[in-house]
């Protein structure tokens, strides 16, 4: 009872102590206000009056501009500043490759997950990948509380309510059927864009039911400057003739940049028939070039002149055109070497276009057939081929197309995140492209564990939600990439594991005090984790809360006979046991040294030192050793 003197809590804590709750949005976005107008504050409050002077023309007051409102759009934003009092648990029995994977499989309420993630994945996904519920009247959309979601979660991921009603789809007979999608999808995109790197990029899936209002929201979030593309992805081969006007043979990928200017595209990369395009006849010292033509229309003037071959043919451009160049500029590309006259000189002149020139990659176009990024129906067969005959899921995504999205924008090294993962095609095109290119992207799978239904094929396989196969898909199309390029040098550093953490109520107990009986609210407060949580647990959310990537290593060491963590060689140290003596202090001392981070952070349980002086003492002997940051949970 040494957090209690005399029945009342102590007034000062020794050491700062951490609460259950994730990163206050509005907060760290006040502070920032701060740094940057700090005049325009009053007694921590912000004077709006001041703040429009300092905008000066840059502030706009006319209650005429354009705004896309919808019912629940104030009450959208306040759910995505609201903290989250969840955790995410680890799972190891679950996972793949726990110690070596740098990859994540997270079960879970998205919105909440999204909002756990924030302070350890601020800026650090380079590409976003969702395909949400298309609003088509099926849809199964999440009913977010604003009160107290994770218990709403937990509530309803057996999908029935409090009286025990089925939770039923985003039907148009509801009355609010755009409204409801919008109250969903909104609040997840304003967080999800925290995530991205200054050059990040999303895409995201969406067919005509939402489109319009999809592209009005991203305007929004992500601002209009930043629209890069509505790509058309023709997922259909063939009509579907009992269709009464027309067979829909697409879907849109609309595609937002963070920052336009910072974001560069790597293109799709050159198949070997494009390359065997490049051709060196002439030995040109430069390398294997392609020609173009020469000509090019409307005419203009001073382009249109006679050219003599260097076999003496003189050669005009064709009726209606006129050469790419002027006269001067033609005679410095003869010079060097840059105009082929064919291999007997008397051709008409070509420009020469030398491979080590141009762009790795080829622009991409907007329209993205099948043949090239695949088709619906050969995603499901190949998805079925994977779970042996058995088909999960209708519409799955080709692997191809999440593949070249990446080939586009992502890097060797990129995180990326898909937090409607669905049948996790995300993951196996990260892992599939790795395998090609010798890459190390990473990926972050995040997925509300919706049930099976009774009757599907999934719930008769053993499939109990979409998680359970979501992870199943992961497992296998890992192992079959292995095996497929089992002869490829390198293959055996692929990363083809992940980590699962599962989405619950924080370790810690909330602080409610119950006034008629606030003995016992005060006796149970010396407890404050809560029952059945195990000390990895409470070190994940330590993690999380300390902003600290999930698949940084954990190692355990002892000191004094106590368990301590060590989170990213020393980087934290974590004690979560009872009776914590200054001999194990010394010894987390000695750790620290050995292991030698550059900064280095301690957390100990907050009952956890066997007296007041030893916690007292504990602080001194870590400040001497320059352990600043030194916090209880």
């Amino acid at each position: 009872m040494n957090n209690i003197v005399d029945g009342k809590l102590k007034p000062k804590e020794i050491i700062e102590k951490m609460n259950g709750e994730s990163l206050d949005i509005v907060k760290e976005n006040v502070l920032k206000l701060k740094e940057i107008f700090p005049e325009v504050f009053c007694e921590d409050k912000i004077d709006f009056k001041k703040l429009e002077e300092v905008l000066g023309e840059y502030t706009d007051d006319s209650d005429e501009r354009y705004r896309f409102e919808w019912h629940g759009k104030s009450k959208a934003i306040k759910i995505a500043q609201t903290p989250s009092r969840g955790t995410l648990r680890p799972c190891k029995e679950e996972s793949k490759n726990w110690d070596s994977t740098e990859n994540l499989y997270i079960e879970g309420d998205n919105l909440e997950v999204l909002k756990l993630l924030q302070k350890s994945y601020q800026g650090k996904v380079k590409m976003i990948y969702i395909d949400p519920p298309y609003n088509t009247g099926n849809d199964f959309i999440y009913p977010d509380d604003y009160s107290d979601n994770i218990e709403n979660y937990l509530r309803i991921t057996g999908q029935k309510d409090d009286d025990g009603n089925k939770i039923s789809s985003n039907s148009e007979d509801g009355g609010r059927y755009h409204t409801n999608w919008l109250n969903m999808v909104y609040p997840r995109l304003r967080l999800a864009k925290n995530l991205l790197m200054d050059d990040g990029v999303i895409f995201i899936s969406i067919d005509d039911n939402e489109i319009d209002n999809l592209k009005k929201i991203f305007n929004g979030i992500m601002g209009e400057n930043n629209f890069l593309a509505c790509i058309i992805w023709e997922r259909a081969f063939a009509p579907i003739n009992t269709k009464k006007h027309f067979s829909e043979s697409h879907d849109y990928v609309l595609v937002y940049a963070k920052n336009k200017e910072q974001l560069i595209c790597n293109g799709i990369p050159r198949s070997e028939e494009t390359d065997s395009r490049y051709l060196n006849p002439d030995n040109d010292s430069r390398g294997p070039w392609t020609s173009g033509d020469l000509s090019v229309g409307p005419i203009v003037e001073n382009k249109v002149y006679e050219i003599i071959t260097p076999s003496g043919r003189k050669v005009l451009p064709p009726s209606g055109y006129c050469w790419r160049l002027t006269r001067e500029r033609f005679e410095e590309f003869v010079q060097d070497n840059r105009i082929w006259f064919g291999e007997k000189g008397d051709n008409v002149p070509r420009i020469k276009r030398f491979k080590a020139e141009v762009k790795n990659g080829i622009t991409p176009m907007t329209i993205w057939k099948y043949t090239d990024v695949g088709h619906s129906q050969e995603a499901k067969q190949k998805l079925k081929d994977l779970f042996d005959g058995k088909a999960f899921f209708d519409y799955p995504k080709p692997v191809e197309l999440i593949k070249r999205m990446l080939q586009i924008y992502s890097y060797s090294d990129s995180c990326v995140l898909d937090f409607f993962s669905g049948s996790s095609t995300t993951a196996h095109a990260v892992m599939q492209l790795n395998a090609e290119d010798k890459g190390n992207r990473k990926f972050i799978m995040v997925q509300l564990p919706e049930e099976c239904d009774e009757k599907s094929e999934a719930f008769k396989a053993g499939y109990k939600n979409i998680c359970e196969i979501g992870k199943e898909r992961i497992r296998r199309a890992g192992d079959k990439i292995v095996e497929e390029n089992k002869d490829k040098e390198g293959i055996e550093d692929l990363d083809i594991g992940f980590k699962v953490f599962k989405l619950d109520t924080s370790n810690i107990k909330p602080w409610n005090p119950d006034y008629d009986n606030i003995e016992m609210t005060l006796e149970d407060s010396i407890d404050n984790f809560v029952p059945d949580r195990t000390q990895e647990d409470i070190v994940y959310e330590i993690m999380l809360k300390y902003g600290i990537d999930l698949t940084y290593p954990v190692k355990i060491r002892e000191a004094d006979g106590k368990k301590i963590f060590s989170i990213g060689f020393g980087a934290l140290l974590v004690c979560l046991d009872d009776d914590i003596t200054l001999e194990a202090v010394n010894e987390i001392v000695k750790l620290k040294e050995e292991l030698n981070p550059e900064t280095c952070r301690v957390v100990f349980k907050d009952n956890g030192f066997k007296t007041d002086s030893v916690k007292t003492n504990a602080v001194e002997i870590l400040k001497r050793n320059d352990v600043k940051d030194i916090m209880s949970i």
